[in-house]
C-alpha cells in the first residue's frame, strides 16, 4: 500500500516536471504519426526499415528524456547526441520516401514534426551557449 502511493506521487511528480517539455510531446506525436503509417507498410519492408525508423524514434524519445532531466554540465553533449538522432531518424525517413514505401504526404507530414523538433533542439542548445541571453522583447 505504501509502495502504491510512493509510485502514484513519483508519477504525479514526473508528469507535472514534463508538462513543459514540448520537445518530447512533439516526438511523441511524431512517434505516433509514424506508428500509423507502419501499420500500412509491406511486411517485408515493415520489419527492416521500418524497425529501423520505430527503434530510431524509441532511442530519440529516450535520449531526450535523459538530456531533460541530466544537469547542466553535461546537458549539451546530451543535446548533441539528441540531434545526431534526430538527423539520422530523418534520414532514414528520407530512404523510406525514397523506396517509396512512404507516400509523398506521409513523409510531407512526418518531416514536419521532425524539422520542428530539430529547431526546437537547436533552440535548446543555443540557450545552454548562452544562458545569459534575454528573450528579446516582441
Amino acid at each position: 500500500m505504501i509502495l502504491l502511493k510512493i509510485w502514484r506521487n513519483l508519477l504525479l511528480s514526473l508528469s507535472l516536471s514534463l508538462r513543459n517539455a514540448s520537445i518530447l510531446q512533439r516526438i511523441k506525436e511524431g512517434y505516433l504519426f509514424w506508428l500509423d503509417i507502419s501499420q500500412h507498410i509491406a511486411k517485408s519492408r515493415k520489419y527492416t526499415i521500418g524497425n529501423k525508423i520505430e527503434n530510431k524514434f524509441l532511442d530519440l524519445l529516450e535520449l531526450t528524456y535523459i538530456a531533460y532531466f541530466a544537469n547542466k554540465d553535461c546537458k549539451s553533449e546530451k543535446i548533441s547526441q539528441c540531434i545526431l538522432s534526430l538527423d539520422t531518424l530523418k534520414f532514414l525517413i528520407y530512404i523510406a520516401w525514397e523506396a517509396k514505401i512512404i507516400s509523398h504526404q506521409q513523409y510531407a507530414g512526418i518531416a514536419e514534426k521532425l524539422n520542428e523538433t530539430g529547431k526546437m533542439f537547436g533552440g535548446w542548445k543555443n540557450s545552454l551557449a548562452n544562458p545569459r541571453k534575454q528573450n528579446r522583447a516582441l
